[in-house]
C-alpha cells in the first residue's frame, strides 16, 4: 500500500469516487466477473484511463474479507473540508441550507450510513469533531456507497466552536434527543438549520444541548426505547425533506 493512501471496495463506492475526481493509485478488478454493473465500472475506468489490473479473487481477499464485489481501489486518503470555508461557500450560494453535526459517533458503519442518507436528502455539509469520532475509513466509505466523495465533511477541534459560528450566521441549532419535549414534526425546518445527532451510547453532550435553539425527539410507541442513530438520523432528515417539498 502506498504511503498516505487507503483501500476502498465495492463497485458503487468506486464509481462515486471516479465521478468525484478522486486520485487513484490503482484499481484491482477480479478476473471473470461479467455483471452489468461491473462492466459499467470497467467502462468508467477505461474512459478515465485509470491504472488498473485484473487479479484472481485470492488477491482481493488478501486486502479485505468484506463484500468487495470484485473491485478494490487504492486511493489517496479522503481529505476533510475546511469548516469555515465550506460554511461560507454554502451560505453564499444557497438559501436556507441544512447542516448535520455528529457528536462522537464511534461506529464507522453508522457514520457511513448517515453520510449516505445525508447525501440523498441534500444536506449541504457534515461537521464532525477531530477527537472521539469514527474515522472516515474504507468501511465508512463503503457503507456510504461513495457519498463520502460527494458530500463535504468538515472537521473541527470542538463542536461548540462550530455551533457558535453557525449561530452567528442565523442558522438554527436543533438537537435530537429523547429527553426533548417537542417532537421533530413540531419544528420548522424550512429555515437555515443545523441538526445535531449524538453518539450511539450517551447521545449529545449536555454542553451542546445547552447551546441548541431547539431540542426534538422522535415519538416511540413500541417496546424498544430508542432507534439506531443512523436510522433516527434518516427519519429526521426526511422530515426536513418532507417540509421543504410542501
Amino acid at each position: 500500500m502506498t504511503n498516505n493512501s487507503q483501500y476502498i471496495y465495492g463497485i458503487r463506492a468506486i464509481q462515486e469516487a471516479i465521478e468525484a475526481g478522486t486520485d487513484f493509485h490503482k484499481i484491482f478488478l477480479q478476473k471473470g466477473v461479467t455483471s452489468q454493473l461491473f462492466k459499467k465500472l470497467e467502462n468508467q475506468i477505461h474512459d478515465r484511463k485509470i491504472s488498473h489490473s485484473y487479479v484472481p479473487i485470492e488477491r482481493l481477499q488478501r486486502i479485505t474479507t468484506q463484500n468487495h464485489q470484485g473491485a478494490i481501489a487504492e486511493i489517496s486518503e479522503v481529505s476533510y473540508a475546511d469548516f469555515e470555508e465550506t460554511i461560507e461557500q454554502v451560505l453564499q450560494t444557497k438559501d436556507n441550507p441544512v447542516f448535520l453535526l455528529l457528536d462522537g459517533l464511534t461506529d464507522v458503519r453508522n457514520f457511513g450510513a448517515i453520510l449516505r442518507t445525508a447525501s440523498c436528502t441534500g444536506i449541504d455539509a457534515v461537521i464532525v469533531p477531530k477527537q472521539g469520532m469514527a474515522p472516515l475509513n474504507k468501511d465508512a466509505i463503503k457503507t456510504s456507497a461513495g457519498a463520502a466523495f460527494t458530500l463535504p465533511v468538515a472537521r473541527v477541534d470542538h463542536l461548540k466552536d462550530a455551533i457558535y459560528y453557525l449561530k452567528s450566521t442565523d442558522v438554527q441549532i436543533v438537537s435530537a434527543t429523547e429527553k426533548a419535549d417537542s417532537k421533530v414534526y413540531d419544528i420548522d425546518f424550512k429555515t437555515a438549520s443545523a441538526i445535531i445527532m449524538g453518539s450511539e451510547d450517551i447521545g449529545i453532550h449536555p454542553s451542546l444541548l445547552k447551546l441548541s435553539d431547539k431540542q426534538v425527539k422522535l415519538p416511540m410507541t413500541g417496546s424498544i426505547a430508542s432507534l439506531n442513530v443512523s436510522v433516527a438520523c434518516g427519519v429526521i432528515l426526511y422530515e426536513v425533506v418532507r417540509q421543504r417539498l410542501d
